[in-house]
């Protein structure tokens, strides 16, 4: 995929903007499922993101994977529910690639990641969620301030739990 210029998925918390513009490849999914990833990108400028989205609505929607941020590739997770909650980690050195697992079940989704071809087996968080409703869940992609990125995704899988 190629983003495109000003897409991104945000909602309100500190920008003071809500953003919905964001590319997706989603299909529906149970209330307990698992989805997994993997995924690289040519991250060139602030903020270019790849990765995954769980979505409910608007509002309750969690995405998770690499976000490019002051020339460095930060693994990223956003937990929004009404207001955007943003909480990255960086890794060792950039990967070439990364493997985000998310798995959903009851209340909670717990997120794990692997990178260069590494099983994702490291805890990257975990989070609320309303329960008991389906969700579209797959790929997504943004470059909120860049002019566009290229991305790959070079598996994904969507279990059921």
């Amino acid at each position: 995929m190629t983003t495109n210029t000003d897409t991104d998925f945000w909602r309100s918390t500190y920008y003071g903007f809500i953003r919905d513009s964001g590319h997706a490849l989603l299909r529906s999914a149970d209330e307990k499922f698992r989805l997994r990833a993997t995924f690289s990108g040519d991250y060139r400028e602030q903020y270019d993101q790849a990765g995954i989205l769980v979505r409910l609505d608007e509002r309750n929607w969690i995405k998770a994977g690499v976000e490019y941020v002051d020339g460095k590739q930060l693994l990223s997770v956003v937990v929004t529910r009404d207001v955007s909650d943003w909480s990255v980690f960086r890794p060792p050195v950039n990967p070439s690639s990364v493997t985000i697992d998310i798995h959903r079940r009851d209340d909670a989704v717990t997120l794990h990641y692997g990178l260069d071809g590494q099983e994702p087996n490291e805890l990257l968080r975990l989070a609320y969620f309303p329960p008991g409703v389906p969700v579209a869940a797959g790929l997504m992609c943004a470059s909120p301030e860049g002019h566009g990125f290229d991305v790959s995704f070079a598996a994904l899988r969507v279990m059921p739990s």
